[in-house]
């Protein structure tokens, strides 16, 4: 795929973003989340066997930490097209802006039936009730940096 003169890859683009994040926001609903959240979230879906999860499905690689500012943008990115397809709103809350799905979200997600999208589906249940439950969005992502940078120490990347 071309878009404005440049290769469009599928695998981490808003649109594999915006179904993670609309499977996430299926399972909290009604429950919204904010930005911080879901990016937390995200990263703990994809490599949830770090996490006392279930098998991750991404590899453990060196720097996954480095996802969290990329996934971001990406997210943001991802949510707009959710807003614009009616999956999902912005909901205004004393604690800022938040995302949740709309009643029609959860049925998308019920009609997608890929291997892949069961796999976080299952992933998004154990996320949101049990990850989440038991940690805020800035603990989660200290969480990750601290584990990824451990990682890389464990390893000995950078030295040498």
């Amino acid at each position: 795929m071309v878009q404005g003169g440049r290769e469009v890859t599928p695998l981490n683009s808003p649109l594999e973003v915006g179904v993670r994040a609309l499977v996430l926001l299926a399972e909290s609903h009604p429950e919204p989340m904010d930005l911080a959240q879901l990016v937390a979230l995200d990263h703990v879906l994809l490599h949830s066997g770090e996490y006392d999860g279930p098998p991750s499905l991404h590899p453990d690689l060196p720097g996954r930490a480095g996802e969290l500012g990329m996934k971001r943008a990406v997210l943001e990115q991802a949510l707009l097209v959710l807003i614009r397809a009616g999956l999902a709103g912005i909901v205004d809350r004393s604690e800022g802006l938040m995302y949740a799905a709309t009643d029609r979200g959860p049925v998308f997600v019920d009609v997608l039936e890929a291997p892949y999208v069961e796999s976080l589906r299952e992933r998004a249940e154990w996320a949101v009730h049990q990850f989440a439950a038991r940690s805020d969005a800035r603990a989660a992502t200290q969480e990750i940096v601290d584990r990824a940078f451990a990682g890389l120490v464990e390893d000995g990347a950078g030295h040498g």
